[in-house]
């Protein structure tokens, strides 16, 4: 690099290079707008060791990211907490808190294509395919039964899970589950991957950001919800967002065409739906026309009609809380879930 220094002493022009070496190599170095993780959000510290579960799926070998909490006083049970689509096992840190003081096992994975798990180029994504990716991990660390907590997209795998492995579920609790209306029965017209991909590219926090405070936290922000935007917009930013954004892609076709509201009544275990009442989220709905989106996402009507579909469930409101009531008021949620698992 050369630069005009002419005219200045030897020390000043030696200070003047090396901090214009040193701001150059800063600027390069310093992201624009924010934290830069890789695919596997390589970068983003969770609040405990995260393991490694690797196993064979159509035809490759992935892993599974998971966190495995025991408390220093066990009570005999095991947790296994399911985070929904824009979320990771490190976003149910509070809640692994609450639980292990209360000697709960908390076993937390990242679900494959997501987070800290494999985004394979090309998987066939389903959730029973997740509720067995699931089953093997349990299998292996020697866990025959669970309590099973599902937040948002994790409520739907939580409820396959439940159907697939009745028998291993001593609890199932619903955290404003998605798929609880058929979005395109409902008139949300069908998207494809390549049309979810072209939305997914590029996504900034601000997007993100927009998005999480109008849908999860009914309108309101704090400075603690910043780095779950930035832990997503990270991934965006990095070397292979087009990996990250190929597999969020794929993972929102799989939600918005696999709705379970139909399976409700043949769900068999104890079950506890709970619902933030100022949630209104609707998978696609940005692309219907304006009189089909004001019929979709009403979760005060939504959780009831589930929560009567269930057999013997129960229903827990949170009022003014949106989709994650875990983050937004987070002691009535872990007074719920406490007397939910009981």
């Amino acid at each position: 690099m050369r630069t005009a220094l002419s005219g200045c002493g030897s020390t000043l022009c030696l200070f003047l290079a090396g901090a214009a070496l040193l701001f150059s190599s800063l600027a390069k170095a310093a992201p624009p707008d924010g934290p830069v993780y890789g695919p596997e959000l390589q970068g983003f510290s969770y609040p405990w060791p995260v393991l490694e579960f690797s196993f064979p799926s159509q035809k490759q070998t992935l892993h599974m990211a998971y966190m495995d909490v025991r408390p220093d006083n066990p009570n005999g049970q095991v947790v296994v907490l399911l985070h929904g689509k824009n979320f990771c096992a490190a976003t149910w840190g509070n809640t692994i808190h609450v639980l292990v003081e209360k000697g709960y096992r908390v076993i937390a994975p990242d679900q494959v294509g997501f987070c800290k798990s494999s985004k394979p180029q090309a998987y066939q994504f389903s959730f029973g395919q997740l509720a067995s990716n699931t089953h093997a991990l349990l299998e292996h660390l020697n866990i025959p039964q669970v309590a099973m907590v599902g937040h948002s997209t994790g409520g739907m795998l939580a409820i396959r899970y439940a159907l697939m492995y009745p028998q291993d579920i001593s609890r199932l609790v619903l955290v404003d589950p998605v798929g609880l209306e058929d979005w395109q029965a409902k008139g949300v017209p069908y998207r494809t991957v390549d049309a979810w991909y072209a939305r997914e590219r590029g996504k900034t926090a601000a997007q993100i950001r927009a998005y999480e405070q109008k849908v999860y936290y009914a309108d309101e922000w704090r400075p603690d919800y910043e780095p779950w935007v930035q832990m997503l917009a990270g991934m965006y930013r990095g070397p292979e967002a087009d990996s990250v954004a190929w597999n969020s892609a794929l993972l929102y076709d799989m939600i918005a065409t696999q709705p379970v509201v139909y399976d409700l009544p043949r769900l068999k275990p104890p079950t506890t739906v709970m619902i933030g009442d100022k949630d209104v989220t609707a998978i696609g709905s940005d692309g219907a026309p304006a009189e089909v989106r004001a019929k979709l996402g009403h979760y005060p009507e939504l959780g009831r009609a589930a929560a009567a579909a269930i057999p013997g469930a129960k229903l827990v409101e949170f009022p003014n809380v949106g989709h994650t009531p875990q983050l937004q008021a987070p002691d009535l949620f872990h007074k719920a879930l406490l007397r939910a698992l009981d």
